[in-house]
């Protein structure tokens, strides 16, 4: 279990009473939103979670108090959410991509029962690790 919290702010300000947009001060680009203050809720568990589950850093937080005077007409309160259970719902999409490697290589690779697409994403992920 990977639980986090952050501070959300519900603004029913710019529609009908009831419906509330949700942001997360402390994890840029999150916004979601509820026809009601339980939809919402829900609706920012997940979205928080989406934004977060696949990081390996995640953003400071920002004292409750602090954002309650910046937001003094909207409802501030804690969200909490699972990571591992947001990453387990998330279907990771795979894609074939054609490569070329000499004959040698790929025939040394196959006998050992090496498999190309595994090697291929651990190399992937070490190289996109660097920049």
């Amino acid at each position: 279990m990977r639980l986090v919290s952050y501070t959300a702010v519900f603004d029913d300000s710019l529609n009908n009473k009831g419906e509330y947009t949700v942001t997360f001060p402390d994890v840029a680009g999150v916004v979601t939103d509820g026809n009601s203050f339980t939809e919402a809720i829900q609706n920012a568990q997940e979205a928080l979670g989406l934004m977060l589950y696949d990081r390996e850093e995640l953003p400071k937080v920002t004292d409750q108090k602090t954002i309650e005077k910046a937001n003094p007409d909207k409802l501030v309160t804690t969200i909490a959410t699972d990571l591992d259970v947001i990453k387990n719902d998330v279907k990771e999409v795979s894609v074939k991509k054609n490569t070329r490697i000499p004959a040698d290589l790929a025939k040394a690779a196959e006998e050992k029962g090496i498999n190309f697409s595994a090697v291929l994403t651990e190399a992937l992920k070490k190289e996109l690790a660097k920049s």
